[in-house]
């Protein structure tokens, strides 16, 4: 009798553990990161009877690695897409973007060719220049806003992370006292645990690995740790060491110097995503919009100092810009800094829209790599005499001559838009006159004209004479008046094509010189310009078509191309986002399908436990039924 009875409190046991779990299946039916539970019966140990082997959670390991990766990649395409957008419908608005300024701009320059004269034609060049500069330094401003957002969301990620890791660790604690007390994990502590880690996921990619199939190790993808075993280690976001003003993820190594990662290293998640943005297209982004401020300011200023005001004096700078900026890397052991850093107005088409990482070799020589493609600069392109650094349309000023290893950080153009400005008040200060002009037979290109030229004279005569295969200058004869590619004259050497001539503040290129036994002359001298002279402003106007921005495309095109950039750019992040979204969304369907809770399946599970249950009491009343029976006989 005493079989039935075990028999029947067996089956009420396992029926009671099987309500309680589907019950609790019900009630977790939205808690993030719930996976379904199922009482796993087998016979009893005893002759009769049932037992409850466990109470196992449907969680595939496999399945949740392969969502993980894929949200992380979601996540960080998804901050992509959201940042991206914000520039692609600045830099597109038909109202607000530069290319309707730039065309008004040079309209206003069209007004002033015809009128050269008029205050009201010289008023709307001025009101243009203004609006056009302020709309460049709002543009500068929003994508510097970008920038600081981002280093602030960058820490925020950060102590979001370092929360993460350190519950990580107390998890796996805990779940291993759990396993030393019963022999089994409570499955809420490891349902609390996988969800940790995918959420860490969302954050950032990771690497997650299973140490005997117990304790959960997390590193970062170069496979410096995070957590491990109860141990965490936390991450730190620190100013890069090349750019105070940039935030970048920093790692204290086994000595405990804090040591900033490569921004390369984290791709994946939120930090991932904002990481990549920046280094792909927000520095790109603003590197172009400096360079074309940087080449609309130099361009204009050159011809603008080629023309002659209504007093009757030489143009002056029409717009100012900021200059390039450069920091030392704390590591450098020589005290060289950059005094001063400036745009080489005669080499501007080499100016690019990227950074440079400048370091100087076992020699002493500078070796120079640009950061958007990693490429280095020729040899032949650097010059590098009396501590000036020149190249890509720069020159910098160093205290002193570095020492070997040392390096700098250059950005030419970053922050360049910042402080374009009109410089013009006085509207008879508006060069629209010719300042110079021209005679001769000698072959030229790239004329220019310094800040107070024709010091010395009002004109000048340059004569080229050739004997014996040697080239050299026979006016004028003081050769204290010109100097060749920056350095006074050597009558040995003589002059060849493509020497750069500054005569009195008047510079320019030698095309050809003149065959043996032959002379060639350039004369020099201050136009004679009147209130009616606009041949200045025309050539001021030309410069909408010339190729200023790096020597390859005008203003227009440069603009264009940089909204065409980045919204093929948008597209791109968008299309991988729908194709990675859903791949992601077809990976959490799997992972539901085996691990979420479906409530009618749940619903038809009580009906089925409780049938289980009532019939187990039936057995136990149907024996004590016997057993009274039994009873009942012997009276």
């Amino acid at each position: 009798m005493s079989t039935i009875f075990s028999i029947g409190l067996s089956g009420l046991n396992a029926a009671q553990n099987a309500l309680n779990t589907t019950s609790n299946n019900i009630s977790n039916v939205y808690t993030p990161g719930y996976n379904r539970e199922l009482t796993i019966l087998g016979q009893s140990r005893a002759d009769a009877g049932v037992q409850v082997n466990a109470i196992q959670r449907q969680f595939n390991q496999y399945v949740a690695n392969q969502l993980n990766a894929a949200t992380s990649a979601s996540s960080a395409l998804k901050t992509y897409e959201n940042q991206i957008s914000q520039i692609d419908n600045l830099l597109a608005d038909r109202e607000a973007g530069l290319a309707p300024l730039m065309q008004n701009f040079f309209s206003s320059l069209e007004d002033l060719a015809g009128a050269p004269s008029d205050p009201a034609a010289r008023q709307g060049l001025l009101g243009t220049a203004n609006t056009l500069t302020a709309q460049f330094r709002a543009f500068d401003g929003y994508l510097q806003d970008m920038q600081e957002g981002i280093n602030g969301q960058i820490k925020d990620e950060v102590t979001q992370i370092n929360n993460m890791t350190e519950q990580l660790a107390t998890l796996n604690r805990e779940i291993a006292l759990a396993r030393a007390r019963s022999g089994e994990a409570p499955n809420s502590l490891l349902n609390q645990r996988d969800q940790l880690v995918a959420d860490l996921s969302e954050r950032m990619d990771i690497r997650l690995e299973i140490q005997d199939g117990k304790s959960y190790n997390v590193s970062l993808p170069n496979g410096q740790p995070l957590v491990s075993g109860t141990n965490h280690y936390r991450l730190e976001a620190m100013d890069a060491p090349n750019d105070p003003q940039r935030t970048v993820l920093g790692y204290r190594d086994s000595g405990g110097s804090l040591v900033a990662l490569s921004e390369s290293t984290i791709k994946g998640g939120t930090l991932g995503g904002l990481m990549t943005f920046r280094a792909e297209t927000l520095d790109k982004t603003q590197n172009q919009i400096g360079q074309l401020a940087v080449s609309l300011a130099v361009g204009f200023n050159e011809q603008h100092r080629l023309g002659q005001d209504l007093d009757g004096n030489q143009g002056g700078d029409f717009f100012s810009i900021g200059q390039p900026r450069v920091y030392s890397f704390p590591r450098n052991t020589g005290g060289a800094e950059v005094t001063e850093a400036t745009f080489d107005a005669a080499n501007i088409d080499k100016l690019r829209a990227t950074d440079y990482t400048v370091r100087f070799d076992s020699a002493g020589e500078p070796q120079i790599v640009r950061k958007d493609n990693g490429q280095a600069v020729p040899a032949d392109e650097i010059s590098w005499e009396d501590n000036v650094l020149s190249f890509g349309g720069i020159s910098l000023t160093f205290s002193g001559a570095p020492n070997p290893g040392d390096r700098y950080e250059v950005q030419p153009v970053r922050r360049a838009a910042a402080n374009l400005e009109s410089q013009i008040g006085d509207l008879d200060k508006i060069a629209a006159g010719s300042f110079v002009t021209t005679s001769g037979n000698l072959s030229v290109s790239g004329l220019r004209a310094e800040s107070g030229a024709f010091a010395s004279a009002t004109s000048h005569d340059f004569t080229l004479s050739t004997a014996g295969g040697t080239t050299t200058v026979t006016s004028p004869a003081d050769t204290s008046l010109f100097t060749v590619n920056g350095e006074p004259y050597d009558n040995t050497i003589g002059i060849v094509a493509g020497d750069r001539i500054n005569l009195d503040g008047i510079e320019f290129v030698v095309g050809e010189v003149p065959g043996d036994g032959q002379d060639a002359t350039l004369s020099l001298s201050v136009a004679a310009s009147g209130t009616g002279d606009n041949r200045n402003a025309l050539a001021m106007q030309n410069l909408q078509s010339q190729a200023l921005v790096g020597g390859r495309a005008s203003l227009s095109q440069a603009y264009g191309g940089m909204v065409s950039d980045v919204g093929n750019q948008t597209n791109i992040v968008k299309v991988n986002l729908d194709a990675r979204q859903g791949l992601t969304d077809q990976l959490r369907s799997v992972q539901q399908s085996e691990s979420g809770v479906n409530l009618d399946e749940e619903a038809a599970n009580l009906i089925r436990y409780q049938q289980f249950y009532m019939a187990n009491a039936r057995v136990i009343d149907t024996a004590s039924t016997v057993f009274d029976t039994i009873l009942g006989l012997r009276n």
